[in-house]
């Protein structure tokens, strides 16, 4: 008998036990699953002070038909935009261009006499403006520090163009770049870090390029932001960067909503001093539906007869001259003339954040002798496509004084916050 109670009492108390466990279980679960809610809702609250992390900042007027819609911050204002697809990865661009505003850093070094080659604003207009706007530029944006150990990258302001304007031979230039960059790298501890990875300048036309192609250790190792960007030449697309070359100030306003004013297919005037542009001259210069002229218009005939015609052409004509890039690209693009482009191995201008298909033709040089067919193949839809995206990004190149946000100048920082994860050696 006692042992029948003793087992029924053991019997109950385990009973006890698992219903005591299972009630833990359930009331854990429960509050597991209450907390898990409670934290979703605060992520997706647009008041949460971390929920600017989590939306892209889009820039403005890309609208197109076919884009997605996403919610995007400006100050204290939250709207709904669409994403254009002129943009390889638009929200990927949004998002890493307001990473870059709020934290990127460059170093400028100090050295040099600044009335000479160093730290000098070049003049702001002809060839080599996009030189002089980044020098200006660089040194007034919030993305320069005093701080060095704050940097992601160095910047050694050296200037190519204020050598040639001192009538310096490209033999000599080579000797200062080199001296001067000896200079900070025995100076200062940053540039033997990385063997001058993170490091990078700025030179435009074809001047910068011979001047510092001389010098092995700056052009192998350190970002080149150049105008002049060949692949036939030891441009390497994922170290360096390719400047657009802007011929500053535009003598005319920007071109756009004109369609019905374009009339003529296609324009070129200019020097003969490529391979490309004299086949292009012989081809085309006495067609009636290409206004091809193998010499540049004379000023005589009157003022601003070659800008004005910008503005009545559909498609404006972009042969390399000496060096695969053309001026004639950014003036086609302000002026709302789609460029075609007729360069071997160009890597142009931001190509790997916009989609240049989108808004311009791009061509190999041997298709130069089917282009008045290959114009004629766009139907009027496709060039109102082309002619309304060339429209949204006009303000990819142009330069400002001071920047402007999407300005050419906050586009190549952007391209140079991209390569800030250099492979370190």
């Amino acid at each position: 008998m006692l042992a029948g109670k003793a087992a029924a009492a053991a019997t109950t108390s385990f009973c006890s036990l698992q219903a005591s466990l299972l009630t833990l279980a359930i009331l854990t679960l429960l509050s597991f699953t209450y907390f898990s809610l409670n934290s979703s809702s605060i992520l997706r609250s647009p008041h949460h002070p971390h929920h600017h992390l989590l939306s892209a900042t889009i820039p403005e007027d890309h609208v197109n038909t076919t884009a997605t819609t996403t919610a995007t911050i400006d100050g204290d204002h939250h709207h709904q935009q669409q994403l254009s697809d002129i943009y390889h990865s638009p929200k990927v661009f949004g998002l890493n261009f307001a990473d870059m505003e709020a934290n990127f850093k460059v170093f400028i070094y100090p050295d040099g006499d600044p009335n000479t080659f160093y730290q000098t604003p070049r003049k702001l207009t002809g060839k080599y403006a996009s030189e002089g706007y980044f020098f200006q530029n660089i040194r007034e944006s919030r993305f320069r520090t005093l701080d060095p150990d704050q940097a992601h990258l160095f910047f050694v302001p050296i200037s190519c163009h204020k050598m040639r304007g001192k009538g310096t031979s490209y033999e000599n230039m080579t000797i200062i770049v080199q001296n001067y960059v000896e200079s900070l790298i025995s100076k200062y501890p940053y540039w033997n870090r990385t063997l001058g990875a993170d490091h990078f300048f700025v030179t435009c036309h074809d001047v910068g390029v011979r001047a510092t192609e001389g010098f092995p250790l700056l052009v192998k190792n350190s970002i080149r932001v150049v105008c002049s960007p060949s692949y036939d030449v030891g441009f390497i697309p994922h170290k360096d960067v390719a400047l657009p070359q802007v011929l500053q100030p535009f003598a005319l306003p920007a071109g756009g909503n004109d369609l019905e004013n374009r009339t003529k297919l296609g324009f070129w005037a200019g020097h003969r001093n490529s391979k490309i542009r004299v086949i292009l001259a012989r081809v085309w210069e006495n067609d009636t539906e290409l206004d091809i002229s193998n010499n540049r218009i004379n000023r005589a005939i009157g003022p601003l007869v070659y800008q004005k015609r910008f503005y009545s052409t559909k498609f404006c004509i972009c042969p390399g001259g000496s060096q695969v890039n053309s001026a004639r690209i950014a003036d086609s693009i302000h002026y709302g003339c789609v460029p075609v482009i007729l360069s071997n191995y160009y890597d142009l201008p931001f190509n790997d954040i916009i989609d240049w298909h989108k808004f311009a033709v791009v061509l190999k040089e041997h298709d130069v002798y089917r282009l008045k067919q290959i114009l004629k193949d766009i139907t009027d839809a496709e060039f109102v496509a082309l002619h309304k995206n060339l429209v949204k990004i006009q303000k990819h190149f142009q330069w400002n004084s001071p920047p402007i946000r999407y300005d050419a100048f906050h586009m190549v920082m952007y391209e140079l916050w991209l390569r800030r994860h250099v492979i370190k050696y």
